[in-house]
């Protein structure tokens, strides 16, 4: 795997990671990626986002 990921490909491994444990090389190039891209961390947060609302409305009992 190269360290030189694109927006396209960090976002496929930022899905994925919930699905997956990525392995060491993955994490690596991922988190270099996040460190010199302005744009891929708000989608990060976005995903935060989403995943943490459908955790509470999984758990919403309507009442």
């Amino acid at each position: 795997m190269s360290l030189d990921l694109t927006c396209k490909e960090v976002a496929a491994l930022l899905i994925a990671q919930e699905d997956r444990e990525l392995p060491a090389a993955e994490r690596v190039a991922l988190r270099l990626h996040m460190t010199i891209c302005r744009t891929c961390p708000k989608f990060e947060a976005q995903l935060l986002t989403m995943r943490n609302a459908f955790k509470r409305w999984r758990g919403y009992t309507g009442e």
